[in-house]
């Protein structure tokens, strides 16, 4: 069965951590309950989200994600199939922003508007191989 792999970025409003473990809670619930799975790389600037999973229910995931007024400008940057998961066992990995990711500066001076599929999914991929 081919899966739907979806990455998206998006800036924080409001950042906290309890804002964070709202957000945490609320992903891995409806996660586990959808099939789906992935990896959240969070700081106060960006958040970078990978969604995996049966498409109708990441594309649902996506849809409630993008009403959710945790955070704004949600630019979506990958958007494939794939046959398989990249994190098959996190309903929502997290990850607190690792210096791997931009810098504030290179966030500030667009980052995530010039962000290619390869180099986001490069992130990920790396988190995939630590987690």
């Amino acid at each position: 069965m081919a899966l739907l792999q979806m990455i998206y970025a998006s800036q924080p409003f409001g950042f906290d951590e309890a804002m964070l473990a709202g957000i945490l809670l609320d992903a891995r619930r409806g996660n586990t309950r959808n099939d789906v799975t992935g990896a959240l790389i969070v700081r106060d600037d960006p958040y970078l989200q990978l969604l995996e999973g049966p498409p109708e229910m990441v594309e649902a995931a996506y849809e409630r994600i993008n009403r959710d007024d945790r955070h704004t400008n949600m630019r979506r940057i990958v958007h494939r199939r794939v046959k398989e998961r990249m994190f098959p066992t996190w309903s929502m990995l997290d990850d607190p922003a690792q210096s791997w990711v931009w810098s504030r500066q290179e966030v500030s001076d667009g980052a995530i508007e010039r962000a290619t599929e390869a180099e986001v999914l490069g992130f990920f991929e790396r988190l995939a191989a630590l987690g």
